[in-house]
């Protein structure tokens, strides 16, 4: 399984970069995980847009969901621009918000297909299951499975153990850190880069990657913050184009 970072940033992209979006790959199977704002730009940079197989979108905040539009027109204008026979994609969300759900479609040209917590789905070479986090809107974090490796995408949350223990056995863990230690990420439903720390510890897992970074401070003083809580796992910030293979 190939993991690369399209987009990381809270809320809103930095000039030239993307809010949420991570292109997961194996056996030539690609699906990205959520599609916020700037993602269809910076997702050319990594893959063809009509080689897309599926989407997959953790909860419809804006910054999570911002670029599905663009993929949208995409799929309309496709035919037009390209000789290339479409390749069916397919979009999943949850269904707590009808409407979230419904506007994930576009006329006739992406298949929706709704997802439940605890209720593994199976998605070309990977298995998904999800859970739910501690957030304002209805969000889902989601372990990913292939024959080979596991991630573990966070999504938005609040700290919570259960997602630790949801997350044991990854060797990847993707956890937001939108704040730093000290501040209140909580009653936001988002996690310090200290509970990330304390999740990735909790759940035992090799390599701890922080997103959904904050448009403030100094995003190393968030790895030494989340490293000081779970030792044994490497930390690392997200960036742009940061890829691994598990």
């Amino acid at each position: 399984m190939k993991v690369t970072v399209i987009g990381y940033w809270h809320a809103f992209p930095e000039a030239g970069e993307a809010a949420s979006g991570y292109l997961i790959e194996e056996n030539g199977f690609q699906v990205l995980l959520d599609c916020g704002s700037g993602v269809i730009a910076q997702l050319q940079h990594y893959c063809k847009l009509g080689d897309i197989d599926a989407v997959v979108i953790s909860h419809y905040h804006n910054d999570h969901i911002g670029d599905i539009g663009a993929l949208h027109y995409f799929r309309l204008l496709q035919p037009v621009i390209s000789e290339e026979p479409q390749q069916p994609i397919t979009i999943y969300g949850h269904k707590e918000d009808p409407d979230g759900f419904e506007n994930l479609s576009f006329q006739g040209t992406i298949t929706t297909e709704p997802y439940a917590a605890d209720k593994p789905l199976n998605i070309g070479p990977f298995t998904f299951t999800f859970y739910k986090t501690t957030h304002p809107v209805p969000c889902y974090a989601m372990k990913i499975q292939s024959e080979q490796s596991a991630l573990f995408f966070t999504a938005d949350t609040g700290f919570s153990t259960e997602l630790a223990h949801a997350a044991s056995g990854a060797d990847l863990m993707i956890a937001e850190s939108t704040a730093y230690k000290g501040e209140d990420g909580a009653s936001f439903g988002h996690m310090t880069s200290e509970e990330a720390g304390q999740m990735a510890g909790l759940a035992n897992v090799p390599h701890l990657l922080l997103t959904h970074l904050p448009h403030f401070g100094d995003h190393d003083q968030l790895v030494t913050e989340a490293q000081n809580e779970c030792p044994d796992t490497k930390v690392e910030k997200a960036a742009g184009g940061w890829s691994k293979i598990l």
